[in-house]
């Protein structure tokens, strides 16, 4: 790869040096093919880059890609705005043309066709590379060829394999998976798709049935559902192909004789129903087991499936396969995780004269099983207590720390009548000794009825963010006193206890940290958001309030963390 061996500086600006960038990769493409950075400077450039340029590798590295080489048909500077290759380049997603023109260095305009993809250029740097080459003749105006559909190029192939995995290793959703995977295939090589999957109870399910019409892909779910068993030694293409032993071309001949499993009387549906001439089918599977087949179809495309194509749609399947496995394992995962949670946290008992609800929000990551928790159960004086709590750690220790902090409470605040400071230090010196928690923060207290209409709330509060309190006018304010010490640090001082009155109309809300906590801003800024929004939300429904508080404030991207709110309402008189 022409280059250059060490950085240096062009027009002012850093150059990386050239062995960063994989150089035996970019000359191996066998077309033109340059890396540009994040901010679109070109790093790194193959040789035949520089013949179809005209241009040494001395004059290309270094120098905005978009500015040296883009052009409009009439030869002008392509303006930003109008270039399709730098939308896609800082939206960091693959993306093709098949008629642009670059500038060659004698001046004239050179007429290519471009792919693009996300592509690391050394030491963990973000890039992007662009390879290009002449498009082919175009078909003279007239009757068209025989077979309308061409095959792709090797250059093409590997720009959709690699459109392939950026696009299905980006969801873990298996829905999501198989439309991107239909986009991908349909119309650019069939004019059919079909992905029948195996269950993870061996049953087989047409998942996808869908034929791209007038530029739209129509699904067509009068044909999927639920299909018959893999037959064990049947030769026929899809019975094969769902149990992995091979990919096939095939047609509607293959489907007429006599069938030898229910699995051929539906292809046999299917090809009556499609129409389609030709099919390729391929087993989509993982690394642990097949998953289902990929049938991909021809019908008023009047060019076969050829063995040729066989290698594209099985690498494509292929990959296919460690996404839906990728997608199904996460999704498994979370079920686990969730159902766990919700099992470990309790029902909220009903407490006459109160308004109560509670919600909790896992966190992303499915393999996270938080230590959030809440709890609200009758006391012996006719009181209810009121808990909330986190326990250090995200992961199954935390959970289970979450149910023994939350089981001794319940037996403290029963059979002790003492304060919520008293017990919240028994809970403490009792958890250094008989659990495996390190450490926790929680608040615990107790409501009971007092006079005209309000309720009486005492409190203890160790380490956990503040309650907050909301008028009926939507005056909110966060309750500071009771503050103290979290659980597990090993300091022998007195808990505080506080006590506040709660008029009619007004609403009190518990949380954990991850409604507050999020990257890109502090907590004081989590809090203000809580409270504004709380405010603004006072005069909704308790249910509507807690539901819409929980959507306005938890950062919705990269929070990693899980939520547990209880929030309750004193009824107006």
């Amino acid at each position: 790869m022409a280059g250059r061996e060490d950085g240096g500086t062009v027009d002012g600006t850093s150059v990386p040096a050239a062995s960063a960038v994989p150089a035996a990769a970019l000359e191996a493409i066998g077309a033109g093919a340059y890396l540009v950075d994040e901010k679109g400077c070109i790093v790194a450039v193959n040789a035949r880059a520089e013949q179809l340029l005209g241009r040494p590798a001395g004059e290309l590295i270094g120098h905005d890609a978009h500015d040296l080489l883009h052009r409009s048909p009439q030869g002008e500077t392509l303006p930003r705005t109008q270039c399709a290759m730098r939308r896609a380049f800082h939206a960091g997603r693959p993306a093709q043309a098949d008629e642009d023109y670059f500038a060659h260095a004698d001046g004239s305009l050179l007429p290519i066709s471009w792919m693009i993809t996300p592509y690391g250029t050394g030491d963990a740097q973000p890039g992007t590379l662009v390879v290009f080459h002449t498009p082919e003749p175009r078909w003279d105006a007239g009757p068209p060829p025989e077979q309308t559909a061409r095959p792709l190029s090797e250059l093409q192939r590997l720009a959709l394999l690699a459109e392939t995995t950026a696009q299905l290793t980006s969801t873990l959703d298996v829905d999501e998976a198989l439309r991107r995977l239909v986009g991908l295939v349909v119309p650019r090589l069939a004019d059919w798709a079909v992905v029948d999957l195996i269950t993870e109870r061996d049953e087989v399910w047409r998942a996808v049935v869908v034929h791209a019409e007038g530029g739209e892909l129509v699904p067509h779910e009068d044909l999927q559902g639920p299909m018959p068993p893999v037959p064990e030694e049947s030769p026929m293409p899809l019975s094969r192909a769902l149990r992995g032993v091979a990919s096939t071309l095939t047609g509607p001949r293959t489907y007429r004789g006599t069938p030898d499993s229910g699995i051929a009387v539906e292809q046999r549906r299917l090809f009556d129903a499609t129409g389609m001439h030709s099919a390729a089918i391929a087993p989509i599977r993982s690394t642990r087991a097949v998953l289902g087949a990929l049938t991909l179809g021809r019908g008023e495309n009047p060019a076969p499936f050829a063995p040729d194509d066989l290698p594209l749609i099985e690498d494509m399947a292929r990959r296919a396969g460690f996404a839906l496995d990728n997608a199904r394992l996460y999704q498994r995962q979370r079920k686990v995780a969730e159902t766990m949670q919700n099992h470990l946290l309790p029902q909220m008992p009903g407490v006459p004269g109160l308004e109560m609800t509670v919600r909790y929000l896992p966190a992303p990551d499915a393999s996270q099983v938080g230590g959030d928790w809440y709890d609200a159960f009758p006391l012996a004086d006719a009181s209810t207590a009121l808990a909330i709590g986190d326990v250090v750690g995200h992961d199954l220790e935390a959970a289970a720390g979450m149910a023994q902090v939350r089981n001794m409470l319940r037996a403290y605040a029963w059979s002790q009548h003492e304060p919520p400071s008293r017990i919240v230090e028994r809970l403490d010196e009792a958890i250094q000794h008989i659990t495996d928690v390190t450490m926790a923060t929680m608040i615990f207290a107790r409501i009971e009825a007092a006079d005209a209409g309000h309720w009486r709330l005492s409190w203890t509060n160790a380490g956990h963010p503040p309650p907050l309190l909301i008028s009926k006018d939507g005056l909110a304010s966060y309750l500071t006193d009771g503050h103290g010490i979290l659980l597990g640090a090993h300091v022998d001082t007195p808990r505080p206890d506080a006590t506040a009155l709660l008029a009619p109309g007004s609403t009190l809300v518990l949380y954990t940290d991850g409604l507050i906590e999020g990257p890109g801003h502090s907590l004081d800024t989590g809090l203000r958001q809580l409270r504004r929004h709380a405010a603004a939300l006072a005069h909704r429904p308790l249910t509507s309030f807690t539901d819409q508080l929980l959507r306005r404030v938890r950062p919705a991207d990269n929070n990693d963390d899980d939520v547990a709110l209880l929030a309750l309402r004193v009824p107006e008189s």
